[in-house]
Formats: structure tokens, C-alpha cells, sequence
């Protein structure tokens, strides 16, 4: 067998099911995405909600106090 006769791998298509793993990780990455957000959406609302809410108004009325207070002291 000479030189001339060896030639390179054919590039594109290989027969195999590249498609397969191809499209794999993005399946997955969905799956997991869409379990994410059923987890978000289900953990909204429930026995801790009014405590949730509660510190966020007692942190929003900190932070209005504060700015009031600065406000008060520029003047």
C-alpha cells in the first residue's frame, strides 16, 4: 500500500447519532430550568409569606426613614 493511498477521515456526517448528543444537554438544560421555576412558582405564597413580607415593609420603611432623616438634616 503506498502513501497515496491512506486518505483523511471524511468530514461532516459520520453515521453515528451525533444528533443525539447533540441534543442532549440543551433537553437537560431545560428539564432543569422548568423544575427551577415549578419550585420558584410553589414556594410562593404559603405559611411564610406574611413573615416575608413583614421584613421586606420593615426594611423599605428603614429605608424611608433614613432618607427622610437625611432630608430633614440637609434643610
Amino acid at each position: 500500500m503506498s502513501p497515496r493511498d491512506i486518505r483523511p477521515a471524511p468530514r461532516g456526517y459520520s453515521g453515528d447519532m451525533d444528533y443525539v448528543s447533540a441534543l442532549v444537554p440543551p433537553v437537560v438544560m431545560a428539564v432543569f430550568f422548568i423544575g427551577v421555576v415549578r419550585v420558584i412558582v410553589k414556594t410562593q405564597g404559603g405559611a411564610a409569606k406574611a413573615k416575608e413580607d413583614a421584613a421586606v415593609d420593615a426594611a423599605l420603611a428603614r429605608v424611608e426613614g433614613a432618607r427622610e432623616a437625611s432630608a430633614a438634616g440637609d434643610a
